[in-house]
């Protein structure tokens, strides 16, 4: 059984120990620290972090004005208080200008359980890959999201970085793991259909690969980690190899990864794309199990929506 760590987690004890090896990298948040986990940062590095209340607008602000000084700051807070509330903001002062500003949204997807619709933002995927050079990380395990980090404090320029408050399986092992923005990741290798999933589904993809085999179908399996820029190369290669794909991704089925692949694959070499994720319907409040179940996201909904992408194969 592996173990399962959620990536806010991860989030919080990578910050840590960059913040030892990065002297310029600075923390903020909007009242949630415990929650997002950065209360790790504020213990280990004080004065190097901000709390700017419930505000998450002026918390995106303030990051810019520490990215003109020369820090490396990460902004943090809900998925649907970054991406939602403060997206304005985060398209002006940070995007527009182009500024190295990070922004940490944890809480993603309707993995966040009980507390509802108002809080599963399913639509960040989507209205940050509008934001003209706006670098989208999505880790599927604790050891991708600690690799992301550090990859995001490298990079040039904003990042949108998720994580979730639901712990997940560790399918990486974290001695010979290495993150590449941009690039994705083969895990298996098949010749039938090619599931290509991101976030917690990656773990999910994985296990359905192992339903399809018993039903004779050979699926290959491939996590994006990276949303924007997308890994074409890789994606395009998958299509010529399987002539069918699969999504698979918590999150709204429009603007995220199965909108960007499906937008890759037309463009490049048209074969069928299938899309799992939530239905463009709004979430709603319960055990994750349950929610999990209840809008498809499993490794058995993403089994038989493989066995149709196969079926629709020239």
């Amino acid at each position: 059984m592996a173990e399962k760590i959620a990536t806010r987690e991860a989030y919080g004890d990578a910050l840590v120990e960059f913040g030892a090896k990065y002297e310029n990298l600075v923390v903020l948040d909007a009242d949630l620290a415990e929650a997002t986990k950065t209360v790790k940062f504020k213990k280990a590095y004080p004065d190097r972090f901000f709390d700017c209340g419930i505000a998450e607008g002026n918390m995106v602000a303030v990051a810019a004005g520490l990215a003109t000084a020369g820090m490396i700051p990460f902004a943090s807070s809900f998925a649907m208080f970054t991406a939602g509330r403060a997206f304005e903001q985060i398209r002006n002062a940070i995007g527009y200008p182009h500024l190295n500003v990070k922004i940490g949204a944890t809480h993603a997807g309707i993995t966040v359980g009980e507390d509802g619709a108002t809080h599963q933002c399913l639509e960040d995927l989507g209205t940050m890959r509008t934001i003209p050079g706006m670098t989208i990380l999505n880790p599927a395990d604790a050891v991708e999201a600690r690799a992301a980090v550090e990859a995001a404090i490298l990079l040039d320029g904003p990042c949108y970085l998720r994580f979730g408050r639901y712990a997940v399986p560790v399918i990486h092992d974290s001695a010979s793991f290495r993150f590449t923005v941009g690039k994705g990741l083969p895990l298996a290798a098949g010749k039938d259909v090619t599931l290509v999933a991101t976030g917690i589904m990656v773990s999910m993809a994985l296990e359905a690969r192992e339903l399809l085999k018993a039903d004779g179908i050979d699926a290959a399996v491939i996590d994006i980690h990276t949303i924007k820029p997308l890994d074409k190369e890789l994606i395009l290669k998958a299509a010529a190899e399987t002539g069918a794909i699969v999504t698979a991704e918590e999150h709204n089925v429009i603007g995220g990864l199965g909108s960007a692949v499906a937008e890759a694959v037309s463009e490049g070499c048209p074969v069928p794309v299938l899309r799992v994720g939530v239905e463009d319907v709004f979430g709603c409040s319960g055990k994750v199990p349950a929610l999990l179940e209840k809008f498809g996201l499993t490794p058995s909904h993403i089994a038989f929506m493989a066995k149709e992408a196969v079926k629709k194969k020239r």
